[in-house]
C-alpha cells in the first residue's frame, strides 16, 4: 500500500487518463515509471491516482517524490557556506540525496522490505527513518520530479542570468554552474533507474508561480497551525527552480516517452508518445 501522497492543489484526473496512464506504465513492463512535471503542475495528484487504480487491480505499488530525498537542513548549510548561499534552500539540482533515491528504488526493484524516505517541507526537514514508511515486494513504483531526466545546459547557456534572482545573488554564476555540474554528473544514475518516463507539459513557465502558491496553500490547509510561505516567498522561491524549469520545457518532449500537454488550468489536451 502507498504511503499518502503529499497535499497538492491540482484537481483529479479523469478516470480514463489515469487508466490510461496505468495501462502504459503495465504494457510496457515499467517496474519504475516516472512522472515529471513542473511545480504545481499536478504529478503528485496522477501519481496517487494512479496507484490507488493499480491498487484496485490488485497491485502493489510504491509512490515516492524525489523531494522526499532532499538533502536535510544542516547538509544544505553547509553546503550554502562551502559553495554558494543560495544551496542552502532546497530544490534545484545539488540538493538532493541521490545516493538515497538510487537505493530506495533499487530496493524496491529487488523486492525486500524498503523504507520510504518521506520530507516534510513546510518544516524543511527529512522525517526520521522510524516515519518512513515500510513496503515489501511491490509491483510497481511511481517516482515524481520536477525535473526528472533534464540534461544540464552548455556552458554558453549559463552565462547569461535568467532573472533578477540570477542577476542579484549569482551573478559570477557559481550556483548555477554548481546546479548545472550536479545534473551533468550526479543524477544520471537516478535516471538509469527510471523504465520510462511521462512528463506533464504546460504551456510555459508563466502559469508555475500561480500553481506553486496554490500548492503552498494546499500544503498550509492540510497542516493547520504551521507555518509556510507567503505569496512573496513562494514568487521567490519559484525563480530559483526557473532555469531547469525552462530547460524541461524544451527538452524533455524529446526525451520522455509520453509527453502529455495540460492547459492552464491543467487539464490534459493531448497525449504523444515517442516509442
Amino acid at each position: 500500500m502507498p504511503a499518502a501522497p503529499h497535499p497538492s492543489a491540482a484537481q483529479a484526473y479523469a478516470a480514463d487518463f489515469v487508466e490510461r496512464v496505468l495501462d502504459d506504465a503495465l504494457s510496457h513492463s515499467a517496474r519504475t515509471y516516472a512522472i515529471a512535471g513542473l511545480q504545481g503542475s499536478g504529478k503528485s495528484t496522477l501519481a496517487a491516482q494512479v496507484a490507488a487504480h493499480a491498487q484496485e487491480r490488485g497491485l502493489r505499488v510504491a509512490v515516492l517524490s524525489i523531494d522526499d530525498c532532499y538533502l536535510g537542513r544542516r547538509e544544505r548549510a553547509q553546503l550554502g557556506r562551502r559553495v554558494h548561499p543560495l544551496l542552502a534552500t532546497r530544490g534545484p539540482p545539488g540538493t538532493h540525496a541521490v545516493e538515497l533515491a538510487c537505493a530506495t528504488l533499487d530496493g524496491l526493484r529487488a523486492g525486500g522490505e524498503v523504507r520510504l524516505p518521506r520530507f516534510d517541507k513546510l518544516g524543511d526537514r527529512r522525517l526520521p527513518p522510524s516515519r518512513w514508511p515500510r513496503l515489501r515486494a511491490v509491483d510497481l513504483t511511481l517516482f515524481e520530479g520536477w525535473f526528472l531526466k533534464t540534461p544540464a545546459q552548455t556552458q554558453a547557456e549559463l552565462i547569461a542570468p535568467i532573472n533578477e534572482l540570477e542577476r542579484a545573488e549569482d551573478p559570477d554564476g557559481v550556483w548555477r554552474g554548481y546546479c548545472n555540474r550536479a545534473l551533468a554528473e550526479a543524477y544520471p544514475p537516478l535516471w538509469a533507474r527510471l523504465d520510462r518516463l511521462l512528463f506533464l507539459q504546460p504551456p510555459g513557465f508563466e502559469h508555475v508561480p500561480e500553481w506553486r502558491w496554490q500548492q503552498e496553500r494546499a500544503l498550509q490547509a492540510a497542516r493547520p497551525g504551521r507555518v509556510g510561505m507567503d505569496r512573496a516567498g513562494v514568487e521567490r522561491f519559484v525563480r530559483l527552480f526557473e532555469r531547469v524549469s525552462r530547460q524541461a520545457l524544451a527538452r524533455l518532449p524529446a526525451i520522455a516517452e509520453v509527453s502529455v500537454a495540460v492547459d492552464a488550468r491543467r487539464r490534459v489536451r493531448d497525449w504523444r508518445v515517442r516509442d
